[in-house]
């Protein structure tokens, strides 16, 4: 399985740029396919650099209804005319960032986009074939992030809390191998594991994605370490990026060592 990082919030190669978003082009036996379009169409540009032809792309999932994990949908259609794009069906709610001087800021993906047949709304689980699965909407309460607090929903003319039903995380099987990503795991990455541990009876062999751990409270330093030895406990193999927050991340590196990896833009990776 190849996977290569088109946009992340940072680019240490000289001609790929980079965005506060998330982008992966994975390949497997089966699929060629895009987790996530990052917030423009910087990803079709990188892709391009980095030999991925995404009209060959036989398969999309956005991972929740944020622009930067989205708001390069028009885009993709652009440029493939075949893929289905799996989305949770709440994924098209009216999404909302609350700024520090009380603006609500529209953080939503792009309504002109629907009605589509191209994209396919799933519930809380999918089994898409042997080898892709998506999963969301589950209860968890331990470490959920805290930056959540500033992030909304609107229903009529009032803002609620998100509960981040519409996020959902996609498994990956292949050789005996588990992949497990996630897009921001606002959910908390610590429930979104314990939720595939009770299913499978068992810990993914890996964890790809953003972990949402760079606005956290006063007690950072400490939250970050518990999730660190929650990690290590798993006993699987970490690769974060985007929303993490390079400071978490290396928070994370301290406690677990060889077993997390930074993925920035341009990153390839083989498992």
């Amino acid at each position: 399985m190849i996977i290569k990082i088109l946009v992340e919030n940072i680019s240490n190669i000289e001609n790929l740029e980079s965005e506060h978003g998330l982008s992966l082009y994975i390949e497997t036996k089966y699929h060629k396919l895009l987790f996530d379009t990052g917030a423009s169409a910087l990803f079709i540009e990188n892709a391009a650099k980095m030999n991925v032809n995404l009209s060959e792309v036989d398969l999309a999932v956005i991972s929740h209804g944020h622009y930067d994990h989205g708001g390069g949908l028009k885009a993709f259609f652009s440029v493939n005319n075949k893929a289905k794009v799996y989305l949770h069906q709440r994924a098209f709610e009216k999404h909302y960032l609350n700024r520090p001087n009380g603006e609500k800021s529209d953080i939503g993906l792009d309504e002109t986009l629907l009605p589509n047949d191209r994209l396919v709304f799933i519930k809380d689980h999918l089994v898409i074939d042997e080898q892709l699965e998506l999963f969301s909407n589950f209860v968890g309460d331990r470490l959920i992030p805290s930056g959540n607090r500033d992030l909304l929903i609107k229903t009529g003319e009032s803002f609620i809390p998100d509960d981040f039903a519409h996020e959902q995380n996609l498994v990956i099987n292949e050789d005996g191998k588990t992949l497990l990503v996630t897009g921001c795991a606002h959910n908390g990455i610590v429930n979104i594991i314990e939720y595939f541990r009770k299913e499978k009876s068992s810990t993914p062999d890996y964890v790809i994605g953003g972990f949402h751990l760079y606005n956290l409270s006063n007690n950072h330093d400490s939250v970050v370490a518990e999730i660190g030895e929650y990690f290590m406990e798993t006993k699987s193999k970490y690769y974060t990026c985007h929303c993490t927050g390079i400071e978490s991340y290396k928070l994370l590196k301290t406690v677990m060592g060889e077993n997390i990896e930074y993925l920035s833009t341009g990153s390839q990776l083989i498992i």
